[in-house]
């Protein structure tokens, strides 16, 4: 039916609406954090016990703290969808500079470079590879948490519309909910990888 429809509409809209929310902070402050981490070891082990503490702790766990936290339902599964996206991001960041070759840096630097051009120049071409995946893994993680999060305190969204399906025995609603989480999860990545692809094209240059 149409009333149907708008419904189902409504919590796509709502579902992309805070995956775009909480995915836009974690690659900021993912790209950011793992950026310093990667150049300074006092940013590094400062950061790092947080990173490891917090990042194994599954996105369902901290549902019941967002929601003491923030004051609002829309606002902790938001928190708990940002959770799930910036960790993969800052550690796949660290890497990428971490890899950058240091026979580059000291040419560079013996050229003249100061350390900023460094960063812009060496340093930053080097970790996009490894930006680009981190930001690859960090939407289909979003995903994952953002579903913990609507399917325990949320009123609408996909995944709360696929849990209560399955409350109310509706099989076909249920299957089109799997399909749609399926279908929003790798489009949204494949939009990221498509995103960064135009950043990684001196790879293809250098082959």
């Amino acid at each position: 039916s149409s009333a149907a429809s708008d419904v189902y509409k409504r919590q796509i809209l709502v579902s992309i609406k805070r995956v775009a929310i909480a995915y836009a902070f974690a690659a900021i402050i993912g790209i950011i954090l793992g950026l310093a981490m990667g150049r300074s070891r006092i940013a590094y082990d400062f950061v790092i016990p947080y990173v490891e503490i917090l990042r194994p702790i599954p996105a369902v766990t901290w549902i019941p703290l967002a929601i003491l936290m923030w004051p609002t339902e829309e606002s902790s599964i938001i928190f708990i969808t940002f959770l799930g996206a910036v960790f993969p991001i800052i550690l796949n960041t660290v890497a990428g500079v971490d890899q950058t070759p240091e026979v580059l840096v000291r040419a560079a630097r013996s050229l003249g470079a100061r350390k900023l051009q460094i960063f812009r120049h060496v340093v930053l071409p080097a970790a996009l590879p490894n930006i680009a995946t981190g930001l690859s893994v960090g939407m289909g993680v979003a995903w994952f948490s953002l579903l913990a999060g609507e399917i325990i305190s949320g009123q609408y969204g996909i995944g709360y519309f696929t849990w209560t399906s399955y409350q109310l025995i509706k099989y076909p609603e249920i299957i089109v909910g799997m399909l749609t989480i399926g279908l929003l999860g790798t489009l949204s990545t494949l939009a990221v990888q498509l995103a960064t692809a135009p950043f990684l094209r001196w790879r293809k240059l250098q082959r």
